[in-house]
């Protein structure tokens, strides 16, 4: 509807001065707020809002009922799972304004987030790490970590492929890839 680069849905809406990425399907019910940012080739599910400082980068998926608020940055290939929320104050209160005081969210290239995930504002997820359904993620999340639960805890580590990586000592060869890593001090790094 109204660009032939992208596809947005008759019932939504993306207000005049978003940037839209070529490729991109915006669905059902979304809003997209004057000065957002959407990459290339992007899916954004139904019932979403993406906020006017919001970035989402290019190949992203956003499922069904998210709102990608402002100072909310998504890198390249970021998967966020059904209902899985951001939030962007720290602590809230109807009654008081802090928009100054939102804390930006870097969620890293190729992270993937489970449904009904929440993230609270100021962290950053890693590359390629996955946080399970339902986590709660209060501090950041290293590259290919697999966090899980309230507060989100490390659980192990992920291959780019999202499989689970057995570490055998300080090296670990994904079973279902081949692809392989090296743990060094806490950090998972491609051999």
């Amino acid at each position: 509807m109204g660009n032939p680069e992208y596809f947005v849905h008759e019932s939504s809406y993306v207000d005049e001065g978003a940037k839209i990425g070529k490729g991109t399907k915006i669905w059902h019910f979304t809003h997209v707020m004057p000065g957002a940012q959407i990459g290339e080739n992007v899916s954004i599910g139904q019932n979403v809002n993406v906020g006017a400082k919001a970035k989402i980068g290019n190949r992203c998926k956003i499922q069904n009922n998210i709102s990608v608020y402002d100072d909310v940055e998504l890198e390249d290939d970021v998967f966020c799972g059904p209902s899985m929320v951001f939030t962007n104050v720290y602590n809230p209160r109807s009654f008081i304004i802090r928009k100054h005081e939102y804390r930006k969210t870097l969620v890293r290239k190729g992270a993937t987030i489970g449904a009904n995930a929440t993230v609270v504002c100021g962290t950053t997820i890693g590359r390629y790490a996955f946080v399970a359904a339902g986590a709660v993620v209060n501090k950041d999340v290293p590259d290919f970590a697999l966090v899980a639960g309230v507060p989100a805890k490390p659980k192990g580590w992920m291959c780019k492929c999202a499989t689970k990586l057995n570490f055998v000592g300080s090296k670990a060869k994904c079973e279902a890839c081949g692809d392989e890593y090296i743990l060094e001090n806490g950090v998972v790094r491609e051999a």
